[in-house]
């Protein structure tokens, strides 16, 4: 038997079981309690960032262009938007899903009798961040036809072309962000042995980077930049502060989507950063890029998104490639 699989190794590629990998994590996925409760939690959350924000527009005209966008963004006090709701609550869903991936194994003593079977590590590890990822997908997709159908079922305002695109636009780059969260949690489960300190950690990391670095963030960049005293005494900001703070700030994925919604869902915006004067030349006020700029605006933020995913995903393949698997 022992001889046969490892023929079967060496006939095999190394992504040889990823698919099987991929589905049986899905199904436990969707299937487990923690999974309910993190859905329950969002939609509940979400839905009534969304009763305020169509309480709101109810009184809107209807020859705005982009309604059905306005129910994304749109807050009502006490409530956050809707947007603001998805930026809090899904890290906590992609952590929820990973900080268990690896370790889980380790625990339960099923990693070494999963990889005496031909299934390489490299599709054990692809697996269960897609199986993560697909099960975001899912929640996130059903989410949004929820917002939309309630959008026009409770407006009566069909959706234009462009605002399913933008809105789909919005989806994706939502995944994009629990990609970053779920690689994050799936390299604590590497790195730790405890499923209750991998999923501290990961916690940890995302308080700081969402509630912790938005107020660092400014002192660091009086620090690095100086303000001028007579500058202030005139009222006149300091370019260069503003500056490292802007670029401080974009370490944190929370600001880097929020400035990705922002391009995305407010046509309106024309920068991301501080605005000159020279940049509003020959330009109408208010009136909306065409959506090919507004991805050019936002561009830097979904490559910055992705590229810390990638980062994060390939330090955990790494430390897994290297670590010793034991009975």
């Amino acid at each position: 038997m022992a001889l046969r699989v490892r023929a079967m190794r060496r006939e095999g590629s190394p992504w040889q079981g990823l698919g099987t990998v991929m589905l049986k994590e899905l199904a436990d996925h969707l299937s487990s309690a923690r999974m309910r409760v993190l859905e329950w939690l969002i939609v509940l959350t979400a839905a009534a960032a969304l009763y305020g924000a169509i309480d709101r527009l109810r009184d809107t005209t209807a020859e705005d262009p982009f309604l059905l966008l306005r129910l994304f963004t749109v807050d009502r006090d006490p409530l956050p938007s809707f947007v603001a709701t998805l930026g809090f609550l899904v890290p906590l869903m992609a952590i929820g899903l990973g900080f268990d991936a690896i370790n889980g194994e380790h625990s339960r003593r099923t990693l070494s009798r999963i990889l005496a079977q031909p299934i390489y590590r490299d599709a054990l590890l692809a697996g269960k961040f897609l199986a993560g990822l697909a099960t975001l997908a899912i929640s996130l997709l059903c989410l949004w036809l929820l917002v939309v159908g309630l959008g026009v079922l409770l407006l009566g305002v069909p959706p234009g072309g462009e605002e399913i695109v933008r809105s789909l636009l919005f989806l994706a780059f939502t995944l994009v962000y629990a990609a970053v969260w779920l690689a994050l949690a799936m390299l604590c489960s590497i790195l730790f042995r405890s499923a209750a300190t991998a999923a501290l950690v990961a916690l940890g990391v995302w308080l700081f980077l969402s509630v912790l670095w938005p107020m660092l963030a400014p002192a660091l960049a009086q620090i690095i930049a100086p303000p001028d005293l007579r500058a202030q005494l005139l009222g006149i900001p300091n370019l260069a502060t503003i500056e490292w703070q802007q670029a401080l700030m974009r370490f944190s994925p929370n600001h880097l989507y929020g400035e990705i919604v922002r391009a995305v869902l407010s046509p309106a915006t024309r920068s991301l950063g501080p605005i000159f004067l020279e940049q509003l030349q020959g330009a109408v006020l208010g009136a909306p890029l065409p959506l090919a700029q507004s991805l050019m605006l936002a561009w830097p933020q979904i490559v910055a998104l992705i590229a810390t995913t990638i980062v994060l995903f390939v330090a955990g393949y790494v430390v897994f490639q290297r670590q010793e698997v034991r009975a």
